[in-house]
């Protein structure tokens, strides 16, 4: 499975940008898929995962961005997308797209409970 995250870019404070995660190759439409970031000095974080249950899909946030970001995915087009509104200076960072078969919310809120990782797409917000 082969991840390419994009959309990233400089914007103001409560500005929005949308972040896409283009999957190819061996891919599976049942995988969870998450998005992470690392802002500087930090360790890498999670951000949101969406995941399949019996047919329908379900979404994870992390607190910091519950609210104001919305994860989604079109298993059609095997795109995965981050709408990210209200955007503020500690938003800043890398943002990686993850995939993986673990469907455990525990699990896939952690860098561990994915198998692939996409390159990462920078995000600055400016204040």
């Amino acid at each position: 499975v082969q991840l390419q995250a994009s959309g990233g870019g400089l914007v103001q404070a409560g500005g929005s940008l949308r972040l896409s995660c283009a999957a190819s190759g061996r891919t599976a439409s049942s995988y969870t898929m998450g998005w992470f970031r690392q802002g500087p000095g930090k360790e890498r974080e999670f951000v949101a995962a969406i995941r399949w249950t019996r047919g329908a899909s379900s979404t994870s946030y992390s607190d910091t961005v519950k609210g104001r970001f919305t994860i989604s995915r079109d298993n059609a087009q095997n795109t995965m997308y981050l709408q990210m509104n209200s955007l503020k200076p500690e938003d800043t960072a890398v943002y990686y797209c993850a995939a993986g078969p673990y469907g455990i919310t525990s699990v896939i809120r952690t860098n561990g409970g994915y198998d692939y990782w996409g390159q990462g797409t920078q995000v600055t917000v400016s204040s």
